[in-house]
C-alpha cells in the first residue's frame, strides 16, 4: 500500500447510531488505527454534545471520521449536516488530526450506473440535497493544513432502508419489479469492509488522499438476492415510472488506493459479516 504511515489513532463521531454501532464491532483489531468513539449520548469512549459546548479533553489523533449526520426528516433536520462541517473541523484541529473524512453519499450523484467521482452531482431527494450542500461547505474551508476528503458512501448492509426487512424477516419486504422481470440493484458495502476501508484510508499520506471518493463493493447487488439470503419474503409491486433499476457507482479510485480491501462481495457474504456484527452487538 503505496503511502501508508504507521498506525495511530482515529477519531470517529456518531458512535451511537446504526452506522457507528456497526463499526465499532467490526473494526479491524490488527494494523489499523485505534478507534475513540465519540458520540452526543449513550455509550462512547468521549460525550461532546457539540454546538457551543466546550471541547472535551481529546487524545490525539491523527485522522477524524465525521461519521455523523442525518439522514432523514424535513428540510431544518437535514441541514444539520452543513452543520456539523464546522464542528468536526473544531474536533479535528482540536485533537491534532491531519486529514478529515466526511461521509457523504452516493444520492448526491442521483439516478445512474457505475458512477465515478467526476460527474455532477444531481440529487433528485431532500437527503442527497442535504449532503451536495454539505460537499460544498467542505469545498470552501480555508487551507489551513487539514486534508479533506469526502467519502461518498453507497449503502451499508444493516443500515439502509433494506435493514428492518433483514432484521425482521418474517415481515418480508415490498419490492419494485421492473420489464425484465427482476428487481432494483443497488450499490453495497459489507459494515467490515467499510470499518477496514476507513482504516486503511486513515494510514494512507494526506498528500495521497483524493478530494472525492466512492466508497462501495465493486459490483451492485440485487436486492431481491439479499432479501433471499436473509429468508425474507419478497412481496413483488410494479415499479413505477420513477423508479430506477439500478443506481450503482464505479469504486475504481477506491480499489487502486486500497487494493484487497475488500472481502465481501456477494449478497450471502455481505449478509454474514452483517451478522458477525450483530452478534458482537448484542
Amino acid at each position: 500500500m503505496q503511502g501508508a504511515a504507521p498506525a495511530s489513532r482515529c477519531l470517529i463521531t456518531g458512535a451511537t447510531g446504526r452506522l457507528g454501532r456497526l463499526l465499532r464491532a467490526l473494526w479491524p483489531a490488527e494494523d489499523s488505527p485505534q478507534p475513540i468513539w465519540l458520540a452526543r449520548r449513550g455509550d462512547a469512549d468521549i460525550l461532546w454534545p457539540g454546538a457551543d459546548a466546550p471541547l472535551p479533553d481529546l487524545p490525539r489523533c491523527e485522522t477524524l471520521v465525521a461519521l455523523w449526520g442525518q439522514t432523514s426528516g424535513d428540510a431544518q433536520t437535514l441541514v444539520q449536516n452543513v452543520d456539523l462541517v464546522a464542528q468536526g473541523v473544531k474536533l479535528a484541529h482540536a485533537c491534532g488530526a491531519k486529514r478529515v473524512f466526511h461521509i457523504s453519499t452516493a444520492a448526491i450523484y442521483g439516478p445512474g450506473r457505475a458512477m465515478d467521482e467526476s460527474r455532477i452531482p444531481a440529487p433528485i431527494n431532500a437527503y442527497g440535497s442535504a449532503k451536495l450542500e454539505m460537499e460544498r461547505a467542505i469545498a470552501a474551508l480555508p487551507r489551513d493544513g487539514l486534508r479533506h476528503v469526502i467519502l461518498r458512501l453507497a449503502n451499508v448492509v444493516g443500515s439502509d432502508s433494506l435493514a428492518p426487512a433483514l432484521q425482521h424477516p418474517e415481515r418480508g419486504i415490498t419490492l419494485d419489479r421492473f420489464a425484465d422481470g427482476a428487481g432494483p440493484r443497488r450499490s453495497y458495502i459489507a459494515p467490515g469492509d467499510l470499518a477496514r476501508v476507513l482504516a486503511g484510508l486513515a494510514r494512507l499520506a494526506p498528500d495521497t488522499l483524493p478530494d472525492v471518493l466512492n466508497i462501495a463493493a465493486p459490483a451492485p447487488v440485487a436486492m431481491e438476492d439479499l432479501a433471499r439470503a436473509a429468508g425474507c419474503p419478497i412481496i413483488w409491486r410494479a415499479a413505477p415510472p420513477e423508479a430506477q433499476a439500478e443506481v450503482s457507482l464505479d469504486s475504481n479510485r477506491l480499489a487502486q488506493l486500497l487494493p484487497g480491501a475488500m472481502h465481501h462481495v456477494t449478497p450471502c457474504e455481505m449478509l454474514a459479516d452483517w451478522h458477525s456484527a450483530q452478534g458482537r452487538i448484542a
